[in-house]
C-alpha cells in the first residue's frame, strides 16, 4: 500500500471520529431547567462574588452587591444587559492591606449592605480592604455621588459593615435608622450589636461583656413595627436579631454553640451614667429546635425568613429558622418555626444568672421595677419614665448583668433532612381565609440546588429538587416576588417559580395539596376552583390516586445493576422525621436525605426497604409506612431499561473505538513495513532506537508509539482529562471520554420513577468528551477509554484517570528486531506527510466541551 493510499483512507476515518465526537458533545447539553431564567457568570461580565440583594418591588429592579461593583438587574427581563457601577479600591490602599497580613483576594472591596434611603437613594456600604466606607448610590442616574474632587463621596463604614469579606453579618433598616450586628475591629474579635446611623448621641452598641455576646455569628434580623391599631398599649417597635453563640451558661469540656434571639427597642438612648451609650433594653434568649422522638437537637442557626402569617397584623410574624448541628459528623438541616408571641413571652419571664460563689445558674431574686429591659410604653410614661436616660441605676444594673432569659422558646422541626446541607430559606404561604394553612419551604443548598419542600400540618413532601448552579455555586440569597424566587449564587441569578399548583409534579404530592385548591386532572395539578366537600380531603385525593394500602405497601422493584456501579435509591418523604433503611449489612452505603446511595458489590445485593414516619387526620403519633423496596440482582444480557440502554450505547461505543483504532494500525503496520524493506533495500542500516525498554515515555510530547512490555493494562499511565487552560487541552492530542447517558437530564421531580440519575446536578445529562487540536508540525492522537461511576443525586462522575496509552508488547519483537526502530521513523514521517496537506497546517477548533459537575 502506497503512503498516499494509506492517506485516503486515514482521512475520511478522522473526520467520521472528530464528527461523532462533535455530536455527541452537542448531544449532551440538555438541562432540566429553563437556562433563560438564568443568568450565568458570563452575562455579568467578569463581575463575581455576589454577597447582597436588593429589590425594589415597585419597578422590579434588583441590586446586587458584589465585588469592586453593584449591579442592577431588571428582573421583568433578565435578557436586558445589567448596568454596573465600578467602587474599587486604589491600588497604594490593596498594597498596603496587603502588607497588614490579608490576602490580596480580600483587600478587595467586598459589598456587603444595600438599604434604602428616602430620596431614592440607596446607602451602599463595602469592605474596602478591611477599611470600611460607605456611599451613596443615586436611583435616577445609576451612580454614587461625587465628592468636590471628582472621587466617590464616602464615610467610614466601622459599625455599619463587617472588615472581612467572609465574617457573619446582618443589618435592618429601621424608620430610616440602620441597625447592625457586626464585627468593630481589624482583627474581628470584638462584637457589636448597634444603631449604627442617626444623631451620634444615640448611637448606641451593646456592652463588652461574653454575658452579652460571646463569640457570636449573626444570622439575620427583623423590625416588627407596631401599627396604631394593634398597639393599644403603645409599646415601643422592636428589632430582633439572631445568631450562633458560645453557650456561657454550659460547664462542659467543650464549646458548646446554641442559637439565640436578641430583642431591642427601637426609642432606647441608653443610661445616664449606667451603661451610657449602651443598651438599656438588651435581651436574649436560647431557641430551642428539638425533635423529641429522636432526642436529636440542632444548635446551629443558619438562615432565618420572617414572615406574616396575617399581612397588616405585626403579631402573627413568624420566624422560620434553619438549623444544623454541631455533633453530627454528617451533613444534616432541619427547619423550625418560632411565633413573635412566644418569643415576647420569654423576654417576658424569668432572668438567668450566675452566681459567683459556686457557678450554677440560677434565677435572679429579686427582680427591680420597672421591669429591666422592658420597652417604654404608655404606662411607663405616665410613671415619669419619657426616656431610658431616666431609668434607675439599679435596673441598669440588673440588665447589664441578666441579659440572658431563663426560659427558651422552643419548636418542633418541621423538616429534618440527612446527607444534604441548606444554606438559605424563603417561604410562601398557600390557603388564605379559613382554608387550611400551609406553606412551600424554598431552600437553597450548598452545592447550588433549590429545593421545594411543602409543608401541610405534620407532613412535609419534597416537590422539586432543582439543579440551578454549578455544585460549586452555594446558595446565598433568595428573594420572592410576584410568584417567583430570585436566586442567586456568588456567581450567578436565578428565577424561579414559587407559588401555584404547578409546583406539584404528580398525583401524590397534588393530593395533599387539595385543601389549597389544588387537583390532579388530565396528568397534572392545576388549579379549581370546586371547594372540597366535607369528605374530600387529602385522604380521598390520595385514593384517587393510589389505594391507601398500596402506598404503604409498595411493589417490589428488581434492578439489575453490575458490580463496581454506584447508584441512588429513591424514597418519597412525606413527613417532617427521616426515612430510615432496611438493607444487607454491609458498609457500601450512604443515605442522601431520604434516598440511599448503594456501591454494588458482592455484600450489597439484595433487599431494600425504605421505611418512612407518616402521620394521618385524627392522629397524633406516627406510623411506619413502607415507600420502597429494592432487590439488587447481578446484571444480566436482558437488563432493560435505563441501564440496559446506558450499557448498549458504552458497548457500542467501545466496538467503534476498537474497530477505528484497528483500521489505524493495519494502516500503520503495512507502510511501515513497506517503508522498512524499501530502505533495507537500498542497505541503510536503522540505529537501535527501540522503546521497549522504556516505561513512562511521555505519552503526549512523543511522536512515537511507546511499547512497554512491562505494562500490564491499555490504561496504566496516562494523563488527567480536566487539565486543560481556558478550554484548550494542554497538549495536541484527541482524548475521547466514553460515559453512559443515563436516564436522560430531567431532574426537576427526583421522584418520578427514575432509579438512576445521570448528572443532575448541572441539568445535563452525560456527554462524550473530545478535545480536537492539530498543530501544524504535524498530528498526534492517542485513543484513551475511561469508565465513570454514577454518583446518584448529586450527579457527580467519578472521573476515572485514562492512564497511559501503552500496550502490551511481546509479539512486536517478533516481527524483527528493527520494528520498533521503523515505528519510530515511519510516525515521524507520517507527520511530516500529514503536515503536508493545507487542512492540518491551521489548528483545527476545539469541541466545546460541557465541564463535569464534581
Amino acid at each position: 500500500m502506497t503512503p498516499d493510499g494509506a492517506m485516503l483512507i486515514l482521512l475520511p476515518v478522522l473526520c467520521l471520529f472528530s464528527g461523532a465526537s462533535w455530536a455527541a458533545t452537542l448531544g449532551g447539553q440538555e438541562g432540566d431547567y429553563n437556562r433563560e431564567d438564568i443568568l450565568d457568570p458570563k452575562s455579568f461580565g467578569g463581575v463575581t462574588n455576589f454577597s447582597t440583594f436588593l429589590l425594589d418591588r415597585s419597578s422590579g429592579m434588583l441590586f446586587l452587591g458584589a465585588r469592586d461593583a453593584i449591579l442592577s438587574v431588571d428582573t421583568n427581563d433578565l435578557g436586558k444587559p445589567p448596568l454596573n457601577i465600578t467602587w474599587d479600591v486604589p491600588e497604594e490602599k490593596r498594597r498596603s492591606c496587603v502588607a497588614k497580613g490579608k490576602t490580596e483576594v480580600d483587600c478587595h472591596n467586598y459589598i456587603r449592605l444595600l438599604e434604602f434611603l428616602e430620596e431614592g437613594r440607596i446607602y451602599v456600604c463595602g469592605t474596602y480592604a478591611f477599611d470600611p466606607q460607605c456611599a451613596f448610590l443615586e436611583l435616577s442616574t445609576f451612580t454614587l455621588e461625587k465628592a468636590e474632587d471628582g472621587g466617590v463621596r464616602m464615610e467610614t463604614g466601622k459599625g455599619k459593615c463587617p472588615f472581612e469579606p467572609s465574617q457573619h453579618y446582618t443589618a435592618v433598616m429601621a424608620g430610616g435608622t440602620l441597625y447592625t450586628a457586626a464585627t468593630s475591629n481589624f482583627l474581628g474579635t470584638l462584637f457589636d450589636i448597634s444603631r449604627a446611623t442617626g444623631p451620634e448621641q444615640e448611637r448606641i452598641r451593646t456592652e463588652r461583656s461574653i454575658n452579652w455576646l460571646s463569640d457570636p455569628e449573626f444570622v439575620s434580623s427583623a423590625f416588627i413595627e407596631q401599627s396604631a391599631d394593634s398597639n393599644p398599649t403603645g409599646d415601643d417597635d422592636k428589632i430582633y436579631f439572631f445568631f450562633t453563640e458560645v453557650a456561657k451558661e454550659y460547664d462542659l469540656y467543650t464549646k458548646v454553640k446554641v442559637p439565640r434571639v436578641a430583642r431591642v427597642c427601637k426609642s432606647d438612648v441608653g443610661g445616664m451614667k449606667t451603661l451610657q451609650r449602651r443598651w438599656t433594653t438588651f435581651l436574649k434568649a436560647q431557641l430551642v429546635c428539638e425533635d423529641k422522638p429522636s432526642g436529636e437537637r440542632y444548635n446551629i442557626l443558619t438562615d432565618v425568613f420572617t414572615m406574616q402569617h396575617t399581612q397588616g397584623d405585626p403579631s402573627s410574624t413568624h420566624f422560620y429558622g434553619l438549623f444544623t448541628s454541631q455533633w453530627e459528623h454528617e451533613e444534616l438541616s432541619a427547619v423550625c418555626v418560632f411565633s413573635l408571641t412566644d418569643i415576647n413571652k420569654v423576654m417576658d419571664g424569668p432572668f438567668k444568672e450566675l452566681k459567683k460563689t459556686c457557678e450554677n445558674w440560677i434565677n435572679p431574686e429579686p427582680v427591680p421595677t420597672p421591669r429591666p429591659g422592658q420597652c417604654l410604653n404608655n404606662a411607663l410614661k405616665a410613671e415619669g419614665f419619657e426616656s431610658s436616660l431616666k431609668l434607675p441605676d439599679k435596673v441598669l444594673t440588673f440588665v447589664r448583668d441578666h441579659p440572658l432569659m431563663e426560659n427558651s422558646v422552643t419548636a418542633a422541626p418541621l423538616l429534618m433532612r440527612k446527607g444534604i446541607r441548606y444554606t438559605k430559606l424563603a417561604v410562601t404561604q398557600t390557603g388564605s381565609g379559613e382554608e387550611p394553612r400551609g406553606a412551600v419551604l424554598h431552600l437553597g443548598t450548598d452545592r447550588g440546588e433549590l429545593h421545594q419542600v411543602e409543608v401541610m400540618g405534620q407532613n412535609a413532601t419534597l416537590l422539586k429538587e432543582i439543579h440551578l448552579f454549578t455544585p460549586q455555586e452555594p446558595v446565598n440569597n433568595i428573594l420572592l416576588h410576584k410568584g417567583q424566587a430570585l436566586v442567586g449564587s456568588p456567581l450567578s441569578l436565578a428565577r424561579v417559580q414559587a407559588e401555584g399548583c404547578a409546583l406539584y409534579p404528580n398525583c401524590e404530592v397534588c393530593a395533599r395539596a387539595r385543601g389549597l385548591g389544588c387537583e390532579w386532572i388530565s396528568e397534572a395539578c392545576t388549579k379549581t376552583t370546586a371547594k372540597p366537600g366535607p369528605g374530600d380531603m387529602v385522604d380521598d385525593a390520595l385514593r384517587k390516586c393510589v389505594r391507601k394500602d398500596e402506598r404503604c405497601s409498595p411493589p417490589p422493584r428488581e434492578l439489575q445493576v453490575s458490580m463496581g456501579l454506584r447508584l441512588l435509591l429513591p424514597c418519597v418523604q412525606l413527613s417532617p422525621r427521616p426515612c430510615s433503611w432496611d438493607h444487607p449489612p454491609h458498609r457500601h452505603t450512604r443515605q442522601h436525605h431520604s434516598d440511599l446511595e448503594v456501591t454494588v458489590t458482592e455484600e450489597s445485593l439484595g433487599k431494600y426497604t425504605c421505611t418512612c414516619q407518616e402521620v394521618g387526620p385524627g392522629t397524633r403519633d406516627p406510623t411506619p409506612c413502607r415507600r420502597a423496596i429494592y432487590h439488587l440482582t447481578v446484571e444480566s444480557p436482558s437488563a432493560g431499561g435505563t441501564m440496559a440502554t446506558a450499557a448498549g450505547r458504552h458497548v457500542l461505543a467501545i466496538y467503534i473505538l476498537f474497530f477505528v483504532g484497528g483500521i489505524v494500525f493495519g494502516i500503520f503496520l503495512l507502510y511501515f513495513i513497506t517503508r522498512r524493506r524499501s530502505i533495507s533495500r537500498q542497505g541503510h542500516h536503522l540505529p537501535d532506537n527501540s522503546l521497549s525498554s522504556e516505561k513512562g515515555r511521555d505519552l503526549l510530547g512523543s511522536s512515537a508509539t511507546p511499547q512497554s512490555p512491562s505494562s500490564a493494562s491499555l490504561l496504566s499511565e496516562g494523563f488527567r482529562l480536566t487539565e486543560k487552560r481556558n478550554g484548550t487541552a494542554t497538549s495536541t492530542t484527541t482524548t475521547t471520554l466514553l460515559s453512559n447517558q443515563g436516564n436522560g437530564g430531567h431532574h426537576g421531580n427526583s421522584y418520578s420513577g427514575t432509579l438512576i440519575h445521570s448528572n443532575p446536578s448541572n441539568g445535563h445529562g452525560n456527554t462524550l468528551y473530545a478535545n480536537c487540536n492539530t498543530s501544524s508540525s504535524g498530528l498526534k492522537f492517542a485513543e484513551i477509554l475511561a469508565a465513570d461511576m454514577l454518583d446518584g443525586r448529586t450527579g457527580e462522575r467519578e472521573r476515572v484517570r485514562p492512564e497511559g496509552g501503552e500496550r502490551e508488547s511481546g509479539e512486536g519483537n517478533e516481527v524483527d528486531e528493527g520494528l520498533g526502530d521503523g515505528l519510530a521513523e515511519g510516525i515521524k514521517g507520517l507527520e511530516e506527510e500529514l503536515a503536508s496537506f493545507p487542512m492540518f497546517k491551521s489548528p483545527a477548533p476545539l469541541a466545546q466541551c460541557e465541564e463535569s459537575s464534581i
